[in-house]
């Protein structure tokens, strides 16, 4: 059976899944970006030691390096979803925005960017927030300042991947939370006109998380996507 590959979302580990992992009915693998700072060679590296055909699934910076993998072994990806994520290059302001943010988390403040400028903007209102919250500043801190440096330039830099995407001509599934802000609905409907064999599926409730926000509508989905 190919297995599945899933790739988190930045400065997320696999806890990230909310162990839908164990409920999608095939051998399930993760990979996290640790050990680069382009997406061409965080793209390499996994593909050096990746099996030699896999399903890949990615959420956000995960769907981000999705894509440059795809670019890079289009051969290799049987099956293709893209969570809460974005083909586009990043914007000259976002771009801007990189610089201060690593500087502040090599100089000891990882949690006060974390927490700051990029949590608020995560998730949906719900009871389970805080838990979550407090779970993503966990995930952010046991990776450390140096892999957010890393993921941050990787990201800073990344190319546009729609040629990609409209390459593609396997089974695809785009999924994102109704309220994502990072990752509005013009980038997911984007990338399902992209894809010539995709669905578009948006999770309610849910923000820019939905496996942990919703995980049983998660799974649904992907086990959809992989029947």
């Amino acid at each position: 059976m190919t297995p599945l590959v899933l790739i988190p979302g930045m400065m997320c580990d696999t806890r990230m899944w909310g162990g839908i992992d164990a409920d999608l009915g095939v051998p399930v693998l993760h990979h996290i970006p640790t050990g680069a700072d382009s997406m061409a060679d965080l793209a390499a590296q996994f593909l050096a030691d990746a099996p030699p055909r896999f399903a890949l699934a990615g959420l956000s910076m995960g769907g981000i390096l999705a894509m440059e993998i795809l670019r890079q072994a289009p051969d290799r990806v049987t099956r293709l979803a893209l969570l809460d994520t974005n083909p586009r290059a990043e914007t000259a302001a976002a771009q801007a925005r990189r610089a201060p943010q690593i500087d502040r988390a090599l100089a000891g403040d990882l949690e006060g960017v974390m927490r700051n400028d990029m949590k608020p903007n995560y998730l949906a209102p719900g009871p389970n927030k805080p838990a979550i919250l407090d779970l993503c500043m966990d995930m952010a801190l046991t990776l450390g300042p140096q892999v957010f440096a890393r993921q941050s330039r990787a990201l800073r830099d990344r190319p546009d991947q729609q040629a990609t995407l409209a390459a593609f001509k396997g089974p695809a599934l785009v999924l994102m939370g109704a309220e994502d802000r990072l990752c509005p609905l013009d980038r997911h409907q984007l990338m399902h006109d992209l894809i010539p064999h995709s669905r578009l599926h948006i999770i309610a409730n849910a923000a820019h998380l939905p496996p942990l926000e919703q995980p049983e509508a998660t799974a649904r989905a992907l086990r959809d996507w992989l029947a």
